[in-house]
């Protein structure tokens, strides 16, 4: 095993390396990239990142991980794609559309654009094939119309280009965020905890995470990034304590990951968050059933983009959407509310 000629063959298989003795306290893609010369280095370093590497029943995502001599790591590679995205018939909410933009309101799972492990099934599928040729093409070919995205497991409104006049405008709107201009971009977070005053700005910058490459954190030389909070409502658990709340949240700059990073830096990371608020699960037994049953159902983080204002980029008429919680959060507000 190793050849490309070998790995060409077995595309969208399965393939396994055995680690041998010159090879421990090596570095993941060190290895791999050694053993597996059918296989690029950045096309290995995708493959760990979207955690189709494994060793001993647990996905590596970290390249830099150091195997072990003995270790036997399977490596997943998926079928071959067109290189670029297709058309694919997905259906959208859309609440505003014209010759220039779409506005929809994005559902929990759906990823915005392909990627490592995410290659279909994106928006950006689903806008080719609602658009056409007409979709801006100047967010390059895997990223066309796309002027700023949410997290896969983000709901709510996202703006879309339709031609490239709409791109450039679009684009300078979102670099500027509202300082000089009429952007704005709102988001309902649920935390856990509540905040000791009713709003406040996390100034904090943003860079990678130093050692989990596809986590961000709050990093001294990273880039600048502001968000603005506001406390909307407070809920408390069952002993009657206060155990979350919930924020509005409005970004001065758009980071990665930029709230989720923030409020967790803050001591309050939003309830759900695998990632960012891992360490926050215990906080569960202080909710009653009802709450802990819809917080469970979630399934992911509580944060929904609820306001989106900006200056059309033809008319240069102000226009803003306003999106209502989704069925998963709205339950989870309300049981919350109930406390018991």
């Amino acid at each position: 095993m190793g050849s490309s000629l070998e790995l060409a063959s077995n595309n969208g298989q399965s393939l396994q390396v055995t680690v041998g003795g010159d090879e421990g306290s090596t570095r993941l893609d060190r290895v791999l990239a050694a053993r597996l010369p059918g296989l690029s280095r950045s096309r290995l370093k995708a493959l760990i990142l979207a955690g189709h590497i494994a060793a001993r029943g647990a996905p590596l995502r970290d390249p830099a991980y150091h195997v072990a001599k003995g270790d036997t790591i399977t490596i997943d590679v998926p079928e071959a794609i067109a290189a670029d995205p297709g058309a694919e018939d997905i259906a959208l909410d859309i609440v505003y559309e014209d010759d220039d933009i779409i506005v929809i309101d994005k559902p929990k799972g759906l990823v915005v654009h392909p990627a490592a492990g995410h290659e279909t099934g994106t928006l950006v599928n689903a806008l080719i094939a609602h658009c056409g040729a007409s979709l801006s093409g100047i967010g390059g070919v895997k990223r066309p119309g796309i002027v700023h995205r949410l997290d896969k497991d983000t709901t709510g409104l996202m703006v879309v280009a339709k031609n490239d006049r709409a791109h450039q405008s679009l684009s300078a709107q979102f670099a500027d965020h509202g300082r000089t201009g009429e952007m704005r971009r709102g988001y309902m977070a649920f935390v856990w905890g509540v905040p000791n005053r009713q709003r406040g700005t996390v100034d904090a910058p943003i860079d990678r995470h130093p050692h989990a490459r596809e986590k961000m954190a709050v990093r001294d030389g990273g880039r600048e990034a502001v968000t603005h909070w506001e406390v909307q409502e407070t809920f408390n658990g069952r002993d009657g304590k206060p155990v979350a709340a919930l924020l509005a949240c409005q970004l001065e700059t758009g980071r990665t990951h930029q709230i989720r990073v923030h409020l967790a830096h803050i001591g309050h990371p939003l309830m759900g968050d695998a990632v960012y608020g891992p360490h926050f699960k215990t906080k569960a037994s202080h909710l009653g059933p009802q709450s802990r049953a819809a917080l469970a159902a979630l399934d992911r983080q509580a944060l929904h983009a609820y306001l989106l204002t900006l200056e059309h980029p033809q008319t240069g008429v102000i226009l803003e959407w306003i999106s209502d919680l989704p069925d998963d959060l709205g339950h989870l507000k309300d049981s919350l509310r109930a406390a018991l």
